[in-house]
């Protein structure tokens, strides 16, 4: 089986590579904060714009409006932009803001992007041609999945709890009393899945030292290696141009 609808993993590493070099290095917030309308149109054209908008708003946006709020009234200043009560905004901190939440912005986006885009088993394929043992790939792949794995198995055992008529939905309190009935079911289902696990690789031979075989492959076509060396002299360029300038 063969993935030929995506960019080889390593090919979108070197284009994020160079943007998070630009990110980093260019000054201002203009650039950064102009990446998420970019990722936005790719996530169109790409599918994935639920996913991504979705995952954008639950995590980045709320911390970019924590830091932008705690920049803009509490770094200090000598211009004061307005006043609201005794609390005084000053320029300063607003650019800070600007200057730091432009950068998670763009950064978060990215990084966003390509986990709704890359497949978990792409990576650890093209991590494996690259040379990497099979035993280093799959701590990779148990961390990347970690959290989802949970995610889906808490989701459960909470549906199980209602059904057996425990409250789980309410205020906060209601919420506290839930994370015992719920968090022991979750560690004791994952110990036992963790052994299951080691069976399973076992029985699959994951410690011999013979020559493996892939079933699901994943081929480097001529637009990989297009995009692959148009990061790279891009990177090199903007190093040169940097240090020139």
């Amino acid at each position: 089986m063969e993935n030929k609808k995506s960019l080889y993993p390593t090919t979108k590493f070197w284009m994020l590579l160079f943007m998070f070099i630009t990110i980093a290095l260019v000054p201002g917030y203009k650039y950064q904060y102009a990446i998420l309308p970019l990722v936005l149109i790719l996530a169109l054209f790409s599918g994935v714009i639920k996913q991504v908008t979705l995952n954008f708003l639950r995590s980045t946006f709320i911390l970019c409006i924590v830091i932008f709020l705690m920049q803009g009234i509490f770094y200090p200043g000598e211009t004061i932009l307005f006043s609201v009560g005794f609390i005084d905004v000053y320029q300063e901190g607003i650019m800070m803001s600007l200057s730091l939440t432009s950068k998670i912005v763009a950064i978060s986006s990215l990084v966003i992007l390509f986990f709704a885009t890359t497949k978990i088993k792409d990576i650890v394929f093209s991590l494996e041609k690259m040379g990497l043992s099979p035993k280093a790939t799959y701590v990779i792949l148990s961390t990347l999945q970690i959290i989802p794995a949970l995610s889906a198995k808490s989701e459960t055992i909470m549906e199980a709890q209602s059904s057996r008529g425990m409250e789980t939905e309410g205020n906060i309190l209601v919420r506290l009393k839930t994370l015992l009935p719920v968090f022991t079911p979750l560690v004791l289902s994952s110990l036992e899945a963790t052994e299951e696990r080691v069976l399973t690789l076992e029985a699959r031979a994951f410690s011999s030292t013979a020559k493996r075989t892939q079933i699901y492959t994943v081929e480097k076509r001529a637009i990989d290696y297009i995009l692959a060396a148009v990061a790279i002299i891009a990177i090199i360029l903007f190093f040169v141009l940097r240090g020139g300038l």
